[in-house]
């Protein structure tokens, strides 16, 4: 294999010409100015032959991840409307990244607080979370049908309810969630002029839903891929235990724009840690599930597609939170996350409903399941027939 050299554009790459503009970076004297402009890396070889590759967004340049965005948007928001008053309380369930941005958006703002997570998350991630003041309330037992999700969720409405003056960001539901990577999908035009495809990972549903609305505008053509875990719910398929972080759900978010995404993927854990590690071995920068699971798609659209498409992917965070998981060789061993590579071609299913996905598998029709066509395919999925296969 040929050594290959990561290309990244620190000034807009503009459509098919390849001319430059310079930028000159700005300093900033506050928090939040460091949020956002992140950089493009192009990734090429071996996820795709020479000549060939996508562009990623790096949003683990931001302090704490992609979710600084929606962090302090939200919370700006809540501000301006007076929902969130001067030292009122944030009050919000999260798996981690979204945890950083509150944290970030309670200091920038003079707020307290407090993130409601499940034992799942790290332990590096409650101690950064609780070096940057936030109080972290960890619930015990899983919803008999919400999975962690719903039972933090419960959670934070009983904080709520003893807390006056505390204010919830609700970020499965908020439109703010959506509006706050407007910024982001400029950034994306910007930097590099036309896109063909965009690829998302998928969970509360803000980034892929805020960022395709704004380029669908810019480009009509554009093709819009989401990225869930298995296990998860956001397309249609059953409920189940899932060990990837980040991405997926229990419940039905009602920010994921359904209407907006031309095919729908899932990933497996041991394939989202391979193309993690082939990542980092190859083009140092990489990531945690989300990363891995979106490089993956990202990676067989470049190899398939035209060859002049322009593919970009979200990297929504970096490798840091994940030393302990993704990059650890016994955590992965225990998990049998090492057994082997990713089929080169994902599996193929007509419909979301059509049998419950193990492996990378590709969906070219995407349903909401809360709609009567989707929740008829939610519950053929969970019928006994479906789950025995």
């Amino acid at each position: 294999m040929r050594p290959h050299t990561p290309t990244v554009p620190t000034r807009p790459l503009f459509p098919r010409t390849g001319s430059l503009r310079a930028v000159t970076p700005q300093a900033t004297h506050s928090l939040s100015g460091l949020v956002g402009n992140t950089p493009m890396l192009r990734v090429g070889e071996p996820f795709a032959p020479a000549g060939r590759g996508f562009w990623a967004k790096l949003e683990g340049f931001n302090p704490g991840g992609i979710k600084d965005r929606p962090g302090l948007y939200m919370v700006e928001r809540a501000r301006a409307r007076g929902e969130l008053t001067p030292g009122g309380r944030i009050i919000e369930s999260t798996s981690g990244t979204l945890g950083l941005g509150l944290a970030l958006a309670g200091i920038v703002h003079g707020h307290p607080v407090t993130l409601v997570t499940d034992p799942g998350l790290e332990p590096s991630m409650t101690r950064l979370l609780t070096a940057y003041g936030a109080e972290v309330d960890v619930v015990r037992e899983p919803h008999p049908t919400g999975g962690w999700q719903q039972a933090r969720r419960e959670r934070v409405a009983r904080l709520l309810e003893r807390q006056p003056g505390s204010w919830c960001p609700d970020q499965y539901n908020n439109p703010d969630n959506t509006a706050a990577y407007t910024p982001l999908a400029l950034e994306l035009a910007s930097q590099l002029g036309h896109i063909d495809t965009l690829v998302c990972s998928v969970g509360t549903g803000g980034h892929s839903a805020g960022i395709s609305r704004v380029l669908r505008q810019l480009y009509p053509q554009l093709r819009v891929v989401g990225v869930d875990t298995i296990g998860s719910t956001i397309f249609g398929q059953p409920a189940r235990t899932r060990l990837m972080r980040g991405l997926g759900s229990s419940i039905h978010p009602r920010n994921v724009a359904y209407e907006n995404f031309d095919e729908a993927h899932w990933v497996a854990p041991s394939e989202a840690v391979w193309t993690c590690r082939r990542l980092a071995t190859s083009h140092y920068a990489t990531g945690g599930w989300s990363v891995g699971a979106v490089a993956l798609v990202a990676g067989w659209l470049a190899r398939t597609a035209p060859a002049d498409s322009r593919i970009v992917a979200v990297f929504p965070d970096g490798p840091q939170r994940y030393l302990g998981t993704v990059y650890d060789d016994e955590y992965c061993a225990a998990y049998g996350l090492l057994d082997s590579a990713p089929a080169a071609e994902p599996e193929v299913i007509g419909r979301p409903d059509e049998k419950e996905v193990t492996r990378w598998t590709r969906c070219a029709e995407v349903v909401d399941p809360l709609t009567p066509t989707g929740v008829q395919a939610v519950d053929a999925a969970n019928s006994p027939e479906v789950s025995a296969r």
